[in-house]
């Protein structure tokens, strides 16, 4: 994939596209006329976009080369001759749609481009793409309100006692080297809840060491529901789930209260797995888990009602996830460490 023939739009071509938007041409036709991305048009025709007024004091909002060019020109100058990425519109373009659209952040867009080798004219790192994004003139629609994370404190970690002993054995017996993430199979849980009257909920997994996770819709927020979506996956994975599935840490929800139910499989008598407690209102216990429900929240964000979310979004959002690249992983992907650490 090829960027580098894409150039700036000229005077010429926004008398084009105004002509053939008068005509009723569509931005996919426009663009093949012109000879660029019809990503561009869209944000060209939005650029140029105005309220004109025709005959009987009518006024529609119709895109007018005129008013585009001007913007165009004061852009450039706004954007000065010292920012690097200047008139690589292509670079531009694509991060925009990466951080937008597809919900990476800036590192993970820089991190795809050198995966998939990807050539553009000009290379920036980290650093300056957050730069230019904060400066707020340098990219068309891209700003800080499109990133996910902005910095927020943390509180202190604290520890509190149980107010209610929990069904199975607490955190503080879980092995020093699963807290160290230095062997594969232990993993983190949790759920998503929709808004106050909603039933349907999520079922998250993380695994600690590759980040894996799975992504489960229950029909209600019960221990029922999650033992019952556990010995579906068992089935699934067969003799594997005991050893891909040493442990799982959770809070002391409701949900999570029938450890037994967890802990045994339903296709043998001995244990299928290993749960471990945290303490209460100690999420930095599952911080993966968190970091997890976070990132989920870009595809549903807080009120979402999982009622009218089908089992293929999920499974569709998971995929999105497993599939991005992670700079605790070396901006490597979950999905491909965890297929390593599966086949050895």
């Amino acid at each position: 994939m090829n960027h580098k023939g894409y150039k700036h739009l000229q005077a010429a071509d926004r008398l084009k596209i105004e002509g053939a938007l008068r005509t009723g041409a569509k931005p996919k036709e426009i663009a093949a006329m012109i000879g660029c991305c019809e990503r561009t048009i869209y944000y060209e025709i939005k650029r140029g976009l105005c309220v004109q007024q025709h005959e009987g004091y009518v006024f529609k909002e119709e895109y007018c080369a005129d008013v585009a060019e001007q913007k165009y020109q004061e852009h450039l100058r706004a954007k000065g001759p010292d920012i690097k990425l200047g008139k690589d519109f292509a670079l531009a373009n694509f991060l925009e749609q990466k951080i937008i659209e597809e919900h990476f952040s800036p590192g993970a867009a820089l991190a795809y481009i050198k995966a998939e080798g990807l050539q553009f004219d000009t290379q920036i790192c980290e650093t300056t793409l957050y730069s230019y994004i904060y400066r707020g003139d340098v990219f068309l629609e891209l700003s800080a309100d499109h990133l996910l994370y902005k910095g927020e404190r943390r509180p202190e970690r604290q520890s509190y006692d149980w107010a209610n002993q929990p069904k199975g054995e607490t955190i503080e017996n879980r092995p020093p080297e699963v807290r160290r993430r230095q062997t594969f199979g232990h993993w983190e849980m949790d759920s998503v809840m929709g808004p106050v009257g909603s039933s349907a909920a999520l079922l998250v997994l993380t695994e600690r060491l590759t980040r894996m996770g799975i992504v489960i819709r229950v029909p209600d927020h019960t221990a029922q529901s999650v033992v019952r979506a556990l010995n579906r996956l068992e089935r699934k994975m067969g003799k594997d789930f005991r050893r891909i599935f040493r442990s799982i840490t959770v809070d002391n929800g409701c949900e999570f209260m029938d450890c037994e139910g967890i802990e045994k499989s339903y296709r043998l008598k001995s244990p299928r797995t290993k749960v471990y407690y945290c303490h209460p209102y100690s999420p930095h216990e599952r911080g993966s888990n968190e970091n997890m429900n976070r990132i989920l929240r870009r595809w549903f964000p807080k009120g979402t009602n999982f009622d009218d979310v089908t089992p293929a979004e999920v499974a569709e959002a998971a995929r999105w996830m497993n599939n991005y690249p992670r700079r605790v992983l070396g901006w490597k992907t979950a999905s491909d460490l965890f297929r390593e650490y599966v086949a050895a």
